[in-house]
């Protein structure tokens, strides 16, 4: 029997343990739960490293935020990882075979816009029949997307809606100049000035002047904004992995 490798990553503890427990009562699914965005990354990667990887993660839309708010992401921010969102676009971009579904109290086509923009598979319902949960998980291992039938008109206007502003960022981030794309790219990767300088063998004062023309550039007053514009635009951060594996082969 093929087993489906499940990690529930909820902050509520309660709904995590009694969603873990029911899923693992089936035959041919083993379950883990994790309590935050970090933690999950971390189970993540220790699967990965025993040859155990999660085949899907559950992710609940409003991790990390309180009741009624909603975090924007920061690539500046310590972990990385600020709500479920944003945990399903870090687990995209680092082990895109991971299909993740995300989890929901209420629908909100337009955050079940960002969430498929972000690489989700899936958006349902918190109170949705085990039966169906189950359907989701065996289906977007088949490379299906489900939406409640309610959502798609919605899910489609803000994706529309979303390609549209996504032009327009890409007219704004096409008037920079080769040097001030990079320093976006770093600042996209969540590089602060001293690492960005360093990065690019620039002073740190050249860097900021860089990073303040960047952002009168795209029309913006913060890092923040600057970098959410640069995401709708595609701008792709710098390979910091791969930088560390050119610097590796060099010092060997």
């Amino acid at each position: 029997m093929v087993r489906i490798r499940v990690l529930v990553v909820d902050d509520h503890r309660i709904f995590a343990e009694s969603l873990a427990a029911a899923l693992a009562a089936e035959p041919d699914v083993d379950v883990s739960a994790a309590g935050s965005g970090p933690a999950a990354l971390r189970c993540l990667d220790r699967a990965v490293a025993e040859g155990r990887r999660f085949d899907v993660l559950l992710v609940d839309a409003d991790l990390g935020c309180s009741a009624g708010t909603h975090v924007v992401p920061d690539a500046s921010s310590e972990d990385g990882v600020v709500d479920g969102i944003s945990l399903v676009a870090g687990v995209r971009a680092a082990q895109p075979a991971v299909r993740t579904v995300v989890l929901a109290e209420r629908d909100d086509p337009r955050r079940a816009a960002l969430a498929l923009q972000a690489g989700a598979c899936g958006w349902v319902a918190k109170d949705c029949s085990l039966s169906r949960l189950l359907a989701v998980i065996r289906g977007v291992l088949r490379e299906e997307t489900h939406l409640p039938p309610a959502l798609l008109t919605g899910v489609l206007r803000e994706l529309t809606a979303a390609r549209k502003h996504r032009t327009e960022s890409e007219r704004l981030v096409e008037s920079l100049t080769p040097r001030e794309r990079e320093v976006l790219r770093c600042m996209v990767a969540g590089l602060n000035r001293k690492d960005v300088a360093a990065r690019l063998f620039l002073s740190p004062h050249t860097v900021r002047t860089h990073m303040q023309n960047v952002l009168g550039k795209l029309g913006v007053h913060s890092t923040l904004a600057a970098v959410a514009l640069a995401r709708r635009a595609g701008v792709r951060p710098v390979d910091l992995a791969g930088d560390v594996v050119e610097r590796s082969s060099q010092l060997a």
